[in-house]
């Protein structure tokens, strides 16, 4: 995987079990249990729900905004499959620590990804997100992301949010 460098943020390629992730996923963990009336402990199982695997080469990926040498935003992505015959990665945990917010971090984590995925092959982008992220919904479409009426068909889990984009 390539490491992409923006400014004094760069993004270092990491598995879900990777030190760099654990604070952002920590802190995912407490941001969806608030807002969807959850606990802690359930959402991190949740998220360790994949299979690591599933986010390893050559079909995923992760990725980790460092500044200096803090994590501070990151996101993974795995293989959705064909979509009107398109090879499709799907995006999970986008992320940006909350004190870093209002920063365009998300856009830059969002544009690296989006390289690192055409570098990969897939020709479209997918992603499903829950109905209480309002910041989540505004940053897709100002990234070029197509809301759908509908999430797509998928036996895994699914969010009532969903967007599409062609790369």
């Amino acid at each position: 995987m390539t490491i992409h460098s923006t400014g004094e943020l760069r993004f270092v390629p990491a598995q879900q079990d990777d030190a760099l992730a654990q604070p952002l996923l920590a802190e995912l963990a407490v941001e969806y249990a608030t807002r969807y009336n959850g606990s802690e402990a359930g959402v991190m199982q949740w998220l360790r729900g994949y299979p690591a695997a599933e986010f390893d080469a050559p079909g995923g990926g992760m990725l980790i905004g460092v500044l200096g040498e803090r994590p501070v935003t990151g996101g993974a992505f795995r293989r959705f499959g064909p979509v009107d015959g398109m090879e499709t990665a799907e995006l999970k945990r986008i992320w940006t620590d909350s004190g870093y917010r209002r920063r365009g971090l998300g856009r830059a984590l969002l544009a690296a990804l989006e390289a690192e995925i055409v570098s990969r092959g897939y020709q479209r982008i997918y992603l499903t997100t829950g109905d209480r992220q309002p910041e989540a919904e505004a940053l897709y479409a100002a990234c070029g992301y197509v809301r759908l009426q509908e999430p797509l068909p998928y036996d895994g889990e699914t969010y009532a949010v969903a967007f599409i984009k062609d790369l």
